[in-house]
């Protein structure tokens, strides 16, 4: 009986340990990636502005540009350009089915998670985010150059069609998931002077730079208090619906990665967002309340 009850309190106390580490999956650090940036699966990508690369950056890294991963329909929409020409892209950057993908940026994550969900679309099994991106590498005192990356082009092999679950159209604004809105204070307040403006009813403010600690390094806040603002916004079970949008799916997409990061399974992100939605006739809430 005694060597029971030590069993018991054994795995009550690994569970929570292991729920935690669980919810770092899909991130790495400077000192992670300095130790296995030559391995040879790894591909590390830098979404940064173009000039930066051009200027400094991590040694090894492959330039990709935000604006690769979007097109602008004739509404003026910004959306995905299809899985199709994103798998295209991933041989022309060297990258295989296999290959672990590192991304980063100099914003805290906001262009590399892009590319994380196009990744998660295709089902890619290892691909991960630099915490803090470059700014922390550097501030760490790691080596950085001036020497572009000329990638080896491979093909991409899909084992599976893309996983749409992971994207919410106007359909999917129904009432049937939870909605969060990660645009800034004045753009969910609304305006009085424009035609369309405010958010989505029900949507409650969430904004994307609140998970990241810029006075830290660029690097997310800590899963407890992120956790915690969710929690007061009756976001409690990490199996709940979660919609998250913006203007343009942009900055959605990084509030995509770090609701994916904490361990969220359910999350999808509505890529036309709020120009999309504005256009259509469905109504808008201004104000501060859902």
């Amino acid at each position: 009986m005694k060597n029971k009850l030590i069993l018991i309190l054994t795995i009550l106390i690994i569970i929570p340990a292991f729920s935690t580490a669980h919810a770092d999956n899909f991130m790495v650090d400077a000192k992670w990636l300095s130790s296995h940036k030559n391995d040879a699966n790894l591909v590390l990508i830098d979404m940064s502005d173009g000039t930066q690369y051009q200027r400094f950056h991590i040694p090894g890294a492959i330039h990709l540009p935000y604006q690769a991963l979007n097109q602008t329909t004739k509404k003026r929409v910004s959306i995905s350009v299809g899985s199709d020409t994103i798998i295209r892209f991933l041989g022309l950057l060297g990258i295989k089915r296999n290959s672990h993908v590192v991304i980063y940026d100099d914003m805290g994550g906001l262009n590399a998670s892009r590319l994380f969900w196009e990744l998660q679309r295709l089902k890619h099994e290892k691909v991960s985010l630099l915490n803090g991106g470059l700014v922390k590498w550097i501030l760490d005192g790691h080596k950085v150059t001036n020497i572009p990356v000329e990638p080896k082009p491979v093909k991409y092999i899909v084992s599976a069609k893309p996983d749409n679950s992971v994207l919410a159209t106007l359909e999917d604004i129904n009432g049937k998931a939870t909605i969060l809105d990660v645009r800034s204070q004045e753009e969910y307040n609304g305006h009085p002077r424009q035609k369309r403006s405010g958010h989505i009813p029900g949507a409650y403010w969430w904004s994307w730079d609140s998970s990241v600690d810029f006075s830290n390094a660029f690097q997310h806040k800590p899963v407890d208090k992120l956790v915690s603002s969710l929690k007061q916004l009756g976001v409690t079970s990490k199996k709940q619906p979660l919609i998250v949008y913006c203007r343009s799916g942009h900055r959605a997409s990084q509030s995509y990665f770090t609701l994916r990061n904490l361990g969220f399974t359910n999350v999808k992100l509505y890529d036309a967002s709020m120009a999309e939605y504005q256009q259509s006739n469905k109504p808008l809430t201004m104000g501060m309340k859902p």
